[in-house]
């Protein structure tokens, strides 16, 4: 009697490697990376291959003028600022949608998405209209001294705007599955309600909502329609580096444009770095670590 022995390769497959159920993996990750090579990558090498066009010393001169510092410090840290908001608030937007009911309901929860509908040439020019000396909300801000159209505090509005929907939207779904039945055992065992949100469900939420942390700032380190109408657009003051990346542009200073960029996606890409890493920790850690 001839007893088969299945081949070394069927008998022992590869570590950390297992093969699907469905067919056709080979040529899904072949048009995944393509895709991803054509949309992704291949755009921002081009980015950095222009900028490498420049020298050291005209690079760094570029990158490092007053003008793109005070660019830098308002795109990055209004973006940073507005997460911030969008992480509490966006928590809090969530938390009602899902835990409660009250009239209405419906109309908020779609509203939530209103902003990334919303094309953002319009969004700024609301913002302006109503934040703008002569504005509903400009009218009474003013008489307090507070300016926020045509200043900082202009840009972080309309950062706050795009970005709420992704800190929401992130959070919802992590929020409608998380088990009762835990809630009831810590409620059972004398945990209060603070306590149960502190050490139940806050730790559960933590990656999700550093993901819609993450995005929210994101959304708006990359924002340019809403905010040129609502900043003003001043050198020095309330100018974002899109706007700038796009003056040297219609400058026709294209290898200075694409250095600021550069900076700006090693900005981004190291955001995500370490959120990503916080949320590798948080999920070792667990809800009760």
């Amino acid at each position: 009697m001839t007893t088969w022995v299945a081949p070394a390769s069927a008998a022992a497959p590869r570590r950390g490697w297992r093969p699907g159920v469905l067919p056709g993996f080979k040529p899904t990750l072949g048009l995944t990376l393509t895709y991803l090579s054509l949309i992704v990558l291949l755009p921002l090498a081009a980015l950095v291959l222009k900028t490498a066009e420049l020298t050291w010393l005209d690079f760094w001169r570029t990158v490092s003028s007053d003008r793109a510092f005070a660019a830098y410090r308002l795109s990055f840290g209004g973006a940073l600022v507005a997460a911030v908001v969008n992480g509490v608030f966006g928590f809090l937007v969530a938390w009602a949608l899902v835990r409660y009911k009250f009239p209405g309901k419906g109309l908020v929860d779609a509203l939530v998405d209103l902003p990334i509908a919303l094309p953002t040439a319009v969004a700024g020019i609301a913002l302006t209209a109503i934040y703008s000396e002569n504005g509903w909300l400009g009218k009474i801000l003013q008489q307090y001294g507070l300016q926020v159209a045509f200043a900082p505090a202009g840009v972080i509005v309309a950062m706050v705007f795009v970005g709420l929907p992704f800190v929401v939207r992130t959070v919802q779904p992590v929020m409608i599955d998380l088990d009762a039945s835990i809630e009831e055992a810590a409620a059972v065992h004398g945990a209060n309600r603070w306590q149960i949100l502190r050490s139940v469900i806050f730790p559960t939420l933590v990656p999700s909502l550093l993901t819609g942390f993450a995005l929210a700032f994101a959304r708006a380190v990359g924002e340019y329609g809403s905010i040129v109408f609502i900043s003003g657009n001043m050198p020095l003051r309330t100018e974002i580096v899109p706007l700038l990346i796009v003056t040297k542009l219609e400058q026709y200073d294209t290898p200075g444009a694409t250095a600021l960029a550069v900076v700006m996606l090693s900005g981004s890409f190291l955001l995500l770095f370490v959120v990503n890493a916080l949320q590798a920790w948080s999920r070792r850690r667990g809800p009760h670590g």
